[in-house]
C-alpha cells in the first residue's frame, strides 16, 4: 500500500520461465496445464514486466517509481509480513525472503520437503487469491496474539516456506470491562469486572436514572408537567398554573414569535377556565390584550376619480371658490355645524350630487351613505367605494367591510409582513363579527393561517387553525395543517416532536375532554406513546405506565383496525413497565403477578387482529 516504503519490501523479481513463482498477491489468470507453454509465450515472456501494464502504474510506490532496468516486485513473503504484528517483525531481525530468492537464482528452491500449499494450489490451476484467503482465515488469530514468539523466520528449518499455525479463538475484549444495560424500571444496571472463576465475588450495581439525571433540563421539563391529564387527583388549576409558568419562563415577549407562543398558552388557560368552550368575543378580547400600543391607521381623502369628478370639477368644489349658482364665495369651513349647514343648503337647491361630494370631502360618511342608499344602487356603490378608499390598506375596518361584502379579506393574504402590521386585530374583527356565510368566515381565517405558516409564524398559524376548527393530522402527510400544537411538521421529526409541543397538545385534548369527556385526538395517541418512552428513559416508569393505560383505553374504545401497529407497540411497552404499577405494592405477594385488565384486553385484541 502507499506509504509503506520499507526497503525490506523490495525484492528482485524471479524469472517467469519454467515453473510458477509467487511474484505478487494480485490475482493471476487461471490456465490449464496444457496451455502453460502458450501462456508463457504470450503473457509471461521475458520482456513482460509489471511496469508494462499501465493499470499497475501508481498502484504501489515500488512499481510506480522503479528505475529502468530494475524490477521491484512484492512477494508473498512481504504480504505475509503485513499480517505479522509490529513487535514480531522487530524481533525477527533482518531475516527476509530476498536472500532465499537470490540463492535460488529467481527459481523456487528445490528441497526435499514436501511441496508447499501454494504450489499445490498452482498445480490445481487455482489463483493466488484463493491461497491468500486460506492463509488469512488460518492466520487470523495472529492479530490478537499479545505475546510475540521468539525470532521469526520466513523459512524455518525442516519446514516448508509457508507455515499454517493452529487457529486460536480471539478474545472479544482484551481486558476486563464494565458491562452496562438499561432496565425497564428506569434503572441502570452495571456488572463490575470481576472474575468469579478466579475466586472474585460477582458484583452488580443498580442505579436509578431519575437520580442520575436529576439536574438535567429534560428531566425537569418532564417532572414539571402534571401528566397524564386523566388522573382522578388532577385539578384544572394545576394545568392552568403550568401554562402560566410556561409563559413566564419560556416565552420571550420582546419578539413576535415569543408573543405568539404566549398567546397559545393564554388560549389554553382560557379554555381550562371555561371548560373547553369559547365564543368569538372571548377570543377577540384575548387577541387585543397584548395590543397596548394600537396602531394609528391614517385616513386619506377620497380621490377625484373615485367620486366621478374631473380635476377641474373637484377644484370648483374647494373652499374659497366662487359658487356660480349662488354667486357667493363660500368661506373656509372649520366647524362641524357649518359643514352640515352647507350640506343642507345644497339639498335645498336640489343638488344631490354636489351634496354627496361635499359630504364625502368633509367625511360626513353617514349623511352620504344614507342619501345614496335612497338613490340608485350605482350611486350607493360609488359612495361606498369612495368611503373605503379613505381607509388605510391595513385598517381592520377594511378587513371587516371586505368580509361583509362576501370577499376574502386582503389581510388574510398579506398579513405577517412587517409593513402590513399586526395580524391579531384583523383576526379579532373577523371572530367578533361573524355573520352571513359561516363557511366564508372559516375559509378566510384558514387562509390567514396558511399565510402566517408560509412566513414561519407557526404559533400564530395554529391559533388561526384552532379558531377555524381545522382537525389535527399526521406527520407523514405534509398537506396537513396541524399535527402537534405550536410545532411545524415540515421539520425533521427530532425537531418537530419536542416535549413542549407534546405537552401543549395534551393540554388542548384535556380541555376538549372537559366539554366532552369521551373525546380524544386519535392522531395524537402515537405521540403519547413517544412521551411515555421518554418518561421511562428518564427513570419515571410509573407515569409511563399510566400513559400506556390511557392510550390503550382510547384504542379499545375506537377499535384496533385503524391503528394495529400502535396497539402492539403500546402492549410491548406496557409489558415491560407493568411491574412499576404502584398498586402492586399494596397487593399480597401471591397476587403481584396479575396483570391489569386493560393490558389483558389489549393483548387479546392484538391476538385477534393478527388471526384475522
Amino acid at each position: 500500500r502507499q506509504g509503506y516504503e520499507d526497503p525490506d519490501w523490495q525484492y528482485p523479481a524471479g524469472s517467469y520461465g519454467g515453473d510458477y513463482t509467487y511474484q505478487s498477491h494480485q490475482w493471476q489468470p487461471v490456465a490449464w496445464q496444457g496451455d502453460r507453454d502458450l501462456r508463457q509465450r504470450e503473457l509471461y515472456g521475458k520482456s513482460t514486466k509489471y511496469q508494462d501494464h499501465h493499470y499497475y502504474r501508481g498502484y504501489h510506490p515500488n512499481l510506480a517509481t522503479s528505475p529502468p532496468g530494475q524490477e521491484r516486485t512484492q512477494s508473498y513473503g512481504s504480504h505475509k509480513e503485513n499480517y505479522i504484528p509490529a513487535a514480531r517483525r522487530e524481533q525477527a531481525g533482518g531475516g527476509t525472503l530476498s536472500s532465499d530468492l537470490r540463492e535460488a537464482g529467481g527459481q523456487p528452491q528445490e528441497t526435499s520437503d514436501p511441496p508447499s500449499l501454494l504450489l499445490k494450489y498452482q498445480e490445481l490451476g487455482l489463483s493466488s487469491s484463493t491461497y491468500e484467503l486460506s492463509q488469512y482465515i488460518h492466520d487470523g488469530a495472529d492479530h490478537h496474539d499479545p505475546t510475540p514468539s521468539g525470532t521469526w523466520s520466513p523459512s524455518p528449518p525442516g519446514r516448508s516456506l509457508v507455515s499454517t499455525p493452529a487457529p486460536v479463538v480471539p478474545l472479544k475484549f482484551s481486558l476486563p470491562h464494565v458491562a452496562m444495560c438499561f432496565g425497564a424500571g428506569g434503572q441502570l444496571v452495571l456488572v463490575c469486572p470481576h472474575c468469579p472463576a478466579e475466586g472474585q465475588q460477582a458484583h452488580v450495581e443498580l442505579h436509578s436514572l431519575e437520580v442520575i439525571l436529576h439536574d438535567t433540563k429534560e428531566l425537569e421539563e418532564l417532572q414539571a408537567f402534571p401528566g397524564p391529564l386523566v388522573r382522578e387527583d388532577l385539578h384544572k388549576v394545576d394545568v392552568m398554573t403550568f401554562c402560566q409558568q410556561k409563559i413566564a419562563t419560556s416565552c420571550d415577549l420582546s419578539t413576535q414569535r415569543g408573543r405568539d407562543s404566549a398567546l397559545l398558552w393564554k388560549l389554553l388557560v382560557v379554555l381550562c377556565q371555561q371548560n373547553g368552550s369559547m365564543v368569538g368575543s372571548d377570543t377577540a378580547e384575548l387577541l387585543m390584550q397584548d395590543c397596548k400600543c394600537r396602531e394609528k391607521y391614517k385616513r386619506k381623502n377620497p380621490t377625484a376619480n373615485l367620486m366621478g369628478l374631473t380635476d377641474e370639477e373637484w377644484m370648483s368644489h374647494q373652499p374659497g371658490t366662487l359658487d356660480l349658482i349662488t354667486g357667493e364665495v363660500p368661506p373656509v369651513v372649520e366647524t362641524q355645524a357649518q359643514i352640515v349647514e352647507k350640506f343642507t343648503k345644497l339639498l335645498n337647491y336640489g343638488r344631490k350630487k354636489d351634496a354627496l361630494v361635499w359630504a364625502m370631502r368633509n367625511h360626513l360618511w353617514g349623511h352620504a351613505l344614507f342619501l345614496s342608499s335612497k338613490m340608485d344602487p350605482q350611486t350607493y356603490s360609488w359612495v361606498l367605494t369612495g368611503f373605503t378608499s379613505t381607509l388605510a390598506t391595513n385598517d381592520p375596518l377594511q378587513t371587516l367591510f371586505q368580509l361583509m361584502s362576501g370577499k376574502i379579506p386582503q389581510a388574510a393574504l398579506c398579513c405577517g409582513d412587517a409593513t402590513w402590521g399586526d395580524w391579531r386585530p384583523h383576526l379579532a374583527v373577523m371572530l367578533s363579527n361573524k355573520a352571513g356565510d359561516m363557511e366564508l368566515n372559516h375559509q378566510a381565517i384558514s387562509t390567514m393561517g396558511d399565510t402566517l405558516a408560509g412566513k414561519g409564524a407557526v404559533e400564530a398559524a395554529h391559533f388561526c387553525y384552532l379558531m377555524a376548527d381545522i382537525p389535527f393530522g399526521y406527520f407523514g402527510a405534509k398537506a396537513e395543517h396541524m399535527v402537534l400544537l405550536g410545532s411545524s411538521h415540515c421539520q425533521t421529526f427530532t425537531q418537530f416532536a419536542t416535549t413542549e409541543a407534546i405537552q401543549r397538545t395534551e393540554i388542548l385534548e384535556y380541555c376538549q375532554q372537559l366539554r366532552q369527556p369521551e373525546s380524544f385526538l386519535l392522531p395524537f395517541q402515537v405521540y403519547k406513546l413517544l412521551y411515555a418512552s421518554r418518561l421511562a428513559d428518564h427513570g419515571l416508569p410509573a407515569q409511563a405506565l399510566q400513559y400506556c393505560e390511557q392510550i390503550a383505553t382510547a384504542l379499545l374504545g375506537q377499535g384496533l383496525a385503524r391503528h394495529p401497529v400502535l396497539a402492539q407497540q403500546v402492549m410491548k411497552l406496557a409489558e415491560r413497565l407493568k411491574l412499576s404499577d404502584p398498586l402492586l405494592l399494596e397487593m399480597p405477594e401471591k397476587d403481584q403477578n396479575l396483570e391489569p385488565d386493560w393490558l389483558e384486553q389489549l393483548r387479546a385484541c392484538c391476538q385477534e387482529w393478527e388471526v384475522r
